[in-house]
């Protein structure tokens, strides 16, 4: 795809980064204080910790954009270059079922945010599907115009979106009352606990940082542009995350807080009155549709790599005369739709929030792999690396190595059991195309 593309039509570095960061920031990060306030103020110290994880895994990826700048698909390219086809699969398998689950939860959040504005939309289950699948679909069209026009629609939404996070975050710090802050440690476990948890929790608002290592190929100077926007962006949301966190904590009390279904407009509320909430609850609903948008984009482009190398059904491959592999992306939007319904079907509903908890672990199996996959492509490339740089390349791998495996403890034994599950699910289709491949 890279080739047909000119570079002026291929994303830059602030399309790039708005990619990170608006795939990174969704409506849920809108509800994150709530979920911290049980724990305390000790939450900060996840937050801390899952930002060091984050820059690691930035620093992961960045290295391996300039290794490999032409890599589509980015985490399964990378790990099918240093740990062979099946892995790669395995990683883009688990990828992709997460996408489109992922973007049925964000869709439903779109709706629900909505609801502010349009109250049938909480009482009517044929008004929120309606008005979900329109979404969906608009941004599908989208998508299919070119690269180009999806990474200035993400630009303008992420722009959009991080407005009023960026007044409450910064506004909230002239209105702290230090007495909110405590208890430290208000989740009646060990610190230890409580850290592994936030952290945890926390890092679930940094998945997608490799976004931009993903339509490599329609990416402008990519050595040098993924490398900047991966880790810019990741920066620029870790500053915003915080600097909110500290500010929703010093202005309501962790009692209130913890059962708060909008802390960053009831935050607003007491900084410039009712009003607020308005505007408040239309970045939620901003945030969804630019995150929807972003994926969206990643949904076409995961499938079009594998099927480039033979790894999945040839129709994936195909692209339209933007170099858009609009089958991908067309596909993956029908599942997201089913998906999506399922929400607002009743009987189904459950079985909607559990794909959602099974796909959890297959986001983080990909930087579990890449990290491994780091060592050993430098390996290969041992040449673009003096031999006292190595120190450094195995600190940084063991570290962001263990870090995965941190999170992924952490997510819990049910998310872990059902996502080894669903990863091991793809084998019978890999052997499938291993055999037609070899027919």
């Amino acid at each position: 795809m890279s080739g047909q593309l000119s570079q002026k039509n291929k994303l830059g570095l602030w399309t790039s980064t708005s990619l990170v960061m608006g795939n990174m920031i969704g409506a849920g990060v809108f509800l994150m204080p709530t979920t911290l306030a049980a724990y305390g103020s000790i939450s900060l110290i996840g937050w801390v910790f899952a930002t060091l994880g984050a820059f690691l895994l930035a620093k992961i990826f960045s290295n391996l954009s300039k290794l490999m700048p032409q890599a589509d698909g980015g985490p399964y390219a990378y790990c099918r270059q240093g740990l062979g086809d099946f892995a790669g699969f395995l990683v883009a398998w688990g990828y992709w079922i997460s996408i489109w689950c992922t973007n049925a939860a964000i869709a439903v959040s779109m709706v629900s945010a909505l609801s502010t504005f349009f109250p049938v939309l909480a009482t009517s289950s044929f008004a929120a599907v309606l008005t979900g699948l329109s979404a969906i679909w608009l941004l599908t069209w989208i998508n299919t115009l070119g690269i180009v026009t999806s990474g200035i629609v993400q630009l303008i939404t992420t722009a959009l979106k991080i407005i009023p996070l960026l007044l409450v975050a910064i506004g909230g710090l002239f209105f702290l009352k230090l007495k909110y802050f405590l208890p430290f440690n208000a989740s009646g476990t060990s610190a230890f606990t409580a850290i592994t948890a936030t952290t945890t929790f926390t890092f679930f608002a940094f998945l997608g940082l490799e976004s931009a290592t993903i339509p490599s190929g329609s990416v402008a100077n990519p050595e040098k542009t993924i490398p900047r926007a991966t880790l810019l962006g990741t920066g620029l949301a870790a500053i915003i995350y915080i600097l909110s966190t500290v500010s929703i904590m010093g202005m309501i009390p962790s009692s209130q807080l913890s059962h708060s279904l909008t802390p960053f407009a009831d935050a607003a509320v007491l900084m410039w009155g009712n009003g607020a909430r308005y505007w408040v609850s239309a970045g939620v609903a901003i945030a969804a549709f630019g995150a929807l948008n972003g994926w969206i984009l990643i949904q076409g482009q995961i499938p079009y790599a594998i099927s480039k190398d033979k790894l999945f059904p040839a129709i994936f491959g195909k692209v339209n005369k933007k170099a858009v592999p609009v089958s991908g992306i067309v596909i993956g939007s029908v599942l997201v739709s089913i998906l999506m319904v399922m929400n607002y079907t009743k009987g189904l509903a459950d079985q909607f929030k559990f794909l959602i908890l099974l796909t959890t672990t297959t986001v983080l199996v990909p930087y579990l792999f890449s990290t491994a996959a780091y060592v050993l492509i430098r390996l290969q490339n041992k040449y673009l690396q003096p031999h006292n740089h190595w120190p450094a390349t195995i600190t940084l791998s063991a570290l962001a190595f263990l870090f995965s495996l941190w999170a992924i403890a952490g997510s819990g034994q049910e998310t872990v059991y059902w996502g080894f599950f669903l990863l091991m699910a793809g084998i019978p289709f890999y052997v499938i195309i291993l055999w037609k491949r070899g027919k």
